[in-house]
């Protein structure tokens, strides 16, 4: 057999209920120069037989059994098998646009410095009334390219993790798959980022993103609100605040509150909190002053390298506030970053 330009991984657990629409979505892939590396992570229902049936049929498909570990270890397993240059991210309870491979190829081959091309997700089934799902969707539809990607980095994960088409060396040469405590998905995008690599998206739908109760995001303490905030601070004292003397954070509310948490316990020099609640306006937080936003400019003549960090949930007023930093002549990415 020659090798497959593609790898499709997809780790499996306990999915004998939506796998064979999965797998008949990924036969029907316009590109046929593809491997399907599925790897059954202990399932206990009909996944491994439904796996091994469809493989007798169609030798593209390399089903590969393990005893239950988790996600980061099935996907390094799978990664292990994997033979092809290119490596498509899949879940098995999504569903392929038929020319999603044959597209995002493409894109790949086409733009040697981009390192991971995305796409538009359209949430399936349509009775789903998840409003925080539905959300999340449209924000990451309104992500496409590499400077939106990088921009929004680290207010939430901008790429969905079964959409994705990689440069398998690529992924290996950053550690594959790592465990941390907070999502996979996440910490590799974050790692891919701050080794300076650009990552995209087809802006059409190419992945049906199935949404249930079952959901890892929902059931898995590692997608914690909490534990978000622990990548973001990971990462951004290996990037943004690299050798930064002042740090002000815009937002004294909740969301400021938990992410001032994990940068004190990094030793990262916070000087003062900015908020437009006028209640908030002269009190303290975690010991520090809480200014009102107009105090900006002034404060930002008292610093050599001072970096803002924007925390606020609403995506309304994270806009509004970004419009205020650039009527002050503030650069984002470079002077201030969202990080919620």
């Amino acid at each position: 057999m020659n090798t497959p330009i593609v790898s499709i991984l997809m780790p499996v657990r306990n999915a004998a209920n939506t796998l064979p629409e999965t797998l008949e979505s990924i036969q029907a892939q316009t590109l046929n120069d593809f491997e399907l590396i599925a790897v059954n992570d202990g399932s206990e229902d009909e996944t491994s037989s439904i796996l091994h049936s469809y493989s007798m049929d169609d030798k593209r498909i390399r089903p590969t059994d393990m005893t239950h570990a988790g996600i980061v270890k099935a996907l390094n397993h799978g990664l292990a098998l994997s033979q092809g240059h290119f490596v498509a991210r899949m879940d098995a309870d999504d569903l392929l646009h038929p020319r999603r491979l044959e597209i995002q190829l493409q894109q790949l081959q086409e733009n040697p410095e981009l390192s991971i091309i995305s796409c538009l997700v359209k949430p399936f089934p349509k009775n789903s009334s998840n409003e925080g799902f539905h959300r999340y969707v449209d924000w990451l539809n309104s992500l496409t390219t590499s400077s939106e990607i990088a921009r929004d980095i680290f207010v939430e994960s901008p790429l969905p993790h079964p959409s994705v088409m990689l440069r398998r060396k690529e992924l290996n040469d950053l550690g594959g798959y790592q465990d941390h405590g907070w999502p996979e998905d996440y910490d590799l995008w974050l790692r891919y980022f701050i080794a300076g690599k650009r990552m995209s998206k087809i802006p059409k739908v190419l992945l049906y993103w199935r949404d249930h109760p079952n959901r890892t995001s929902r059931t898995d303490s590692r997608y914690s609100v909490e534990n978000f905030i622990k990548a973001k601070v990971h990462y951004l004292l290996r990037g943004p605040l690299l050798d930064r003397d002042t740090v002000i954070i815009w937002g004294a509310g909740q969301m400021g509150k938990r992410i001032s948490k994990h940068l004190i316990r990094g030793k990262v020099p916070i000087s003062v909190f900015l908020d437009i609640n006028s209640r908030k306006i002269g009190q303290t937080l975690r010991g520090l002053p809480i200014y009102s936003a107009d105090c900006l400019p002034s404060l930002w003549q008292q610093s050599s390298r001072p970096i803002i960090l924007i925390s606020v949930g609403s995506h309304g007023a994270r806009n509004l506030i970004r419009n205020q930093l650039q009527d002050w002549g503030l650069n984002e990415t470079e002077d201030y970053w969202c990080v919620a």
